[in-house]
Parts: C-alpha cells; sequence; structure tokens
C-alpha cells in the first residue's frame, strides 16, 4: 500500500468535508435571517398585499416598480404612456406597454376575438354600472364599431399604429395579472424564492408559505352580497403558478328578464349573455391567466373549454348555474385536482 498517496487523500477528503460543513453552517446562517415579510398598499385603484421570505423589507423597491408600472399602463394617468397612445401623442414605448401589447394580441387571436383591449369606447357608452344603458341603441353600437376591433392597432417600428385616430386602449382586464408577473420579476431578482402576490385579485405564488406548505388560495362562491359576505367555493393549493378570476355575478343587469354582465362582448357590443358565473384559471403566469379569465366569462363554457385545450399548461374552474333548478354547478379541466387544498396536505 503506497503509505504517502493514503495519507494524501485523506487530506484532500478532509480539506472537502471543512468545506462542506463551512457551506452547510454558512446556508443555515443565512437562513435563519430569512423573515417573512408581508407589504400591503393601493395601486391602480384596488389593493395590493404582497408576503415573501427574505432578509429586510422590499417595500420601497416594490412601490417604486408598481409607479413605474402605473406611469405605463394606467389610462386614467394623463401622463402615462397609454393615455400619450390614446390621445395620438409620439411616445417612446417601454417594456411594460410592448410585453401587455404583445400578449393582448395573442390572446385576441386564440380567443377570435372574445379577449380585446379596444373595447374601451364600448365600455364608456354603457358607463360605469349600466348608468348609460336606456341611452344606447343599435346606431350607437354600429358608430362604435367602426374603431373597435384588436386587428385595427399594430405596433410597427417600435410606434403604434391605428386604422382610425379614434381607437382607444384599455389594458384593465389583463394589467392586473401582468403587475403580479413584474413583481415577481422584482422579488426574483433578489433570490427570492418563497413569495405570494396578491393585486387586485389576481395572484402569483412561487414557493411555500410560513408553514412550509403551498400558498393556500380560496375561490368566492358566487353570491350577490360578495362585497359583505365571503363564502368560500373551494381551496385551492398553488406552487409557482398564478392564478385568476373574473366573474359575473358581481356586477349586472336584469333588462326584460334577462341577467346582462358587465362583460362586454366585442363581437355584438352588448353585454356578455353567459352561463359561466365566475371563471378561474391557472396558468404559468398571471399576465396569461387574468386574460383568459375574461375572455372566459365573455365566452361561455363550451368555447372555453375549446379554447383551454389549445393552450399549454393553463387550467380552468368554472362555476355556472344550473338552468333546471338555479343551484350552482362546477366545471373544471382535467387534472384540476392537483391544486385542491385537500389533496396537497
Amino acid at each position: 500500500m503506497n503509505t504517502k498517496y493514503s495519507k494524501n487523500s485523506i487530506y484532500i477528503l478532509l480539506f472537502f468535508f471543512s468545506i462542506s460543513i463551512f457551506t452547510a453552517c454558512n446556508s443555515d446562517k443565512k437562513k435563519e435571517n430569512l423573515l417573512y415579510f408581508q407589504e400591503q398598499g393601493e395601486i391602480f385603484t384596488t389593493g395590493y398585499s404582497i408576503k415573501y421570505e427574505y432578509s429586510r423589507s422590499l417595500k420601497d423597491e416594490i412601490e417604486a416598480e408598481l409607479d413605474r408600472f402605473d406611469q405605463s399602463l394606467n389610462p386614467f394617468k394623463d401622463s402615462s404612456t397609454i393615455t400619450k397612445i390614446n390621445n395620438n401623442e409620439q411616445v417612446e414605448l417601454d417594456s411594460f406597454f410592448i410585453n401587455v401589447f404583445n400578449k393582448s394580441m395573442e390572446i385576441s387571436r386564440n380567443t377570435n376575438g372574445y379577449f380585446d383591449i379596444t373595447v374601451s369606447p364600448l365600455i364608456n357608452a354603457w358607463g360605469f354600472g349600466f348608468q348609460n344603458m336606456e341611452n344606447v341603441t343599435p346606431e350607437t353600437i354600429d358608430s362604435l364599431d367602426e374603431f373597435v376591433g384588436y386587428e385595427k392597432i399594430k405596433i410597427e417600428n417600435g410606434v403604434v399604429v391605428k386604422s382610425d385616430p379614434r381607437l382607444e386602449l384599455n389594458t384593465s382586464a389583463i394589467a392586473k395579472g401582468y403587475s403580479c408577473d413584474v413583481i415577481a420579476d422584482l422579488l426574483e431578482s433578489f433570490g427570492i424564492e418563497n413569495y405570494m402576490i396578491e393585486i387586485g385579485g389576481e395572484i402569483s405564488a412561487k414557493g411555500v408559505n410560513e408553514k412550509g406548505v403551498c400558498w393556500r388560495i380560496g375561490v368566492d362562491k358566487p353570491n350577490d352580497l360578495i362585497i359583505i359576505q365571503h363564502d368560500l367555493q373551494t381551496i385551492l393549493s398553488l406552487c409557482d403558478k398564478s392564478l385568476a378570476t373574473s366573474g359575473n355575478y358581481r356586477n349586472f343587469y336584469v333588462k326584460d328578464g334577462k341577467k346582462y354582465t358587465h362583460t362586454i362582448d366585442p363581437h355584438t357590443g352588448y353585454p356578455s349573455e353567459t352561463d359561466v358565473l365566475s371563471a378561474t384559471v391557472i396558468a404559468d403566469d398571471c399576465m396569461t391567466a387574468d386574460a383568459y379569465a375574461t375572455a372566459f366569462v365573455a365566452m361561455g363554457m363550451d368555447k372555453s373549454i375549446e379554447t383551454a385545450k389549445s393552450i399549454p399548461g393553463l387550467h380552468y374552474y368554472f362555476i355556472y348555474e344550473n338552468e333546471s333548478d338555479g343551484s350552482f354547478a362546477v366545471k373544471y379541466s382535467e387534472g384540476f385536482e392537483q391544486f385542491f387544498a385537500e389533496n396537497n396536505n
């Protein structure tokens, strides 16, 4: 036996063993310094709640990023990028606007136009809470249809090109979801592995909560008293996924015995008549989940199911009303069971 060789081998092994102990101790020390922080506030006229595991609060950084986002996509802010585009002013397009515009066009194509960020004039015509509904006529809809339609706008050589200068954009049906993705990117740039971001009801989650399990997310049961009473339809378990919910049971009106929803059908210009009371969508990113949740409410169940089949990694959970007795029923995509909290301890 070569004694010298054996001793050298032992020294090398001991050296690597000591490095391994040092690395493990250092890692444990870093872990000891991590805490779960929760930041809350308001943005885009809605609330946000962000929980994450880190060594210090990142509230200032989070608010700065949300302000930058607001400066890009808030249609009610005079100086925002989207407002300048709506006013036909020259403006340099920022990455937030370009990303949300491109995704919007993609989803408009995939949903045959049921998702459309150019319907703002129709929404304005009906008025908040349908306050103008008595003044909306077929002639009104026809005149607005001239400058409504996702195919009437594009980005060309870094410039927004409209087929009609009256065309306006409103990204509210996708922007909240995208803002969750933006904050997720910010947190991950700090190396954060465990977080849950909720902005206006849209959610991005990664890793685990303080109890070491996937984040628990409740889906409201349809209820006309939802603002003052929250009954949960189900509880979902979310790890490394995003979720968005759109529902018609919170905002509707009844005329001539028909219930009309707050979601405008871009094909008709009128509020949607649909069998979907609530659409919850789970996807890899929140921008995608947000937009499809909105589209599915307008499309109805059959068209939504067909569309969802063509989108990899997209999961849905629909609540609808049984025509026979008025009770609530649910329908969800194949494999959605993996997200039920009772199946994930």
